[in-house]
């Protein structure tokens, strides 16, 4: 085969190649979607779903029906859901919702905000994320866009007459599901532009960072977490954070 026939050859294929995969991603209605490819999205979403509003769709629907003047809802990802599987009690015994789900990036949050915390009707919300923003999970935040996202949710609350706690992401010295990310000083940076935000608007800023950060910007191991894992609590560390947002909603009534 001559040079020149390769070349058209390749000019083809390549052109095949781009006509098939913008056939595969477009989606101009909804039975583009149904047909596209499976993918996996951070958070349990899909393309059909992205922000998994379904995860909780059952419960919601069972909470809508039972008037609770103390209900508060906690906002967040794997951190936050997990922290039932630690500490039940802690939720049920003081009208908290859990509404964390592992994986979940702020913009999915941003999503489901008012299917999962407004229409609750809680008397407040505790707002925690930007972990797995960092991370990138969803790809690429940059992190002034992250805490616009949590000043979002704070805002939209307020105009729905609900009471915000926003709380500092948790320290963290890697990624052990995307390493390299570098996240402590990111971490930072995110904290004080919410702290900034919370002081500037008279909202409850709440501080887990100060007390479970180790001097590497990490949460400490093996106190708060496990060497294996490094972001999420232990139940340790759990129990401190319970102090920590107990005390702050104290406060605040």
């Amino acid at each position: 085969m001559t040079l020149s026939k390769i070349i058209i050859n390749s000019v083809f294929m390549f052109v095949a190649l781009a006509l098939n995969s913008q056939e595969l991603i477009h989606a101009g209605k909804y039975d583009d979607l149904k047909l596209a490819p499976k993918i996996a999205i951070a958070g349990g979403g899909t393309l059909m779903d992205w922000a998994n509003m379904n995860f909780y769709e059952a419960s919601n629907q069972e909470l809508k029906n039972i008037d609770d003047p103390n209900r508060v809802v906690f906002m967040g990802n794997s951190i936050t859901q997990q922290w039932s599987r630690f500490d039940p009690d802690f939720f049920t015994e003081n009208s908290f919702v859990n509404r964390g789900i592992g994986g979940q990036t702020s913009p999915q949050m941003l999503i489901r905000f008012r299917s999962d915390v407004i229409d609750l009707n809680p008397k407040a919300v505790v707002i925690m994320a930007g972990t797995n923003d960092i991370a990138k999970n969803t790809g690429p935040i940059s992190i002034e866009n992250t805490a616009n996202n949590i000043i979002s949710m704070a805002e939209i609350a307020i105009a729905n007459n609900i009471d915000v706690y926003i709380c500092s992401t948790l320290p963290a010295i890697d990624f052990l599901w995307s390493p390299g990310q570098e996240p402590a000083s990111k971490v930072i940076k995110l904290n004080s532009i919410l702290e900034k935000y919370c002081n500037d608007s008279g909202l409850a800023y709440v501080n887990y960072y100060t007390t479970m950060s180790d001097s590497m910007g990490g949460l400490k191991v093996p106190e708060y977490t496990a060497k294996n894992d490094l972001v999420h609590p232990n139940f340790a560390g759990y129990k401190e954070m319970e102090r920590i947002i107990l005390s702050v909603l104290k406060l605040q009534n």
